[in-house]
């Protein structure tokens, strides 16, 4: 099993920026795919970012140039850089884990972290 623990959300105002970040824990050996979903209410859980051990990244077109995802292998931490925030932003964002092969696939996902952007 795989565990995962969300941290740094919170309110912030539009244009702003904040860091997400995911501690992992547990049977992390199998995992080489890492990513950030997020929900709004009444919408669909999606894709933000998603990256592989080998580096590639993913992201949905509404947040690229404004959001990096990252890793931290020695602390066994992924991050989320949100800069430019707007309002269509808010939601919850879910932290995730999995594999790479041909295509992302995750097994695991945090309890989630409310980010809100409005002034």
């Amino acid at each position: 099993q795989v565990q995962l623990v969300e941290s740094g959300g919170g309110l912030v105002q539009p244009g702003g920026s904040l860091t997400l970040s995911c501690a992992m824990s547990g049977s992390i050996f199998s995992i080489n795919a890492w990513g950030w979903y997020r929900q709004a209410p009444g919408k669909q859980r999606g894709l933000v970012a998603a990256i592989a051990s080998g580096g590639t990244t993913t992201y949905v077109d509404s947040v690229k140039g404004r959001f990096t995802i990252s890793r931290d292998n020695a602390k066994n931490t992924v991050y989320l850089q949100m800069n430019s925030l707007k309002p269509d932003d808010t939601a919850v964002y879910y932290c995730t884990a999995g594999t790479y092969a041909n295509g992302y696939r995750f097994n695991y996902w945090g309890q989630g972290t409310q980010v809100t952007v409005s002034s």
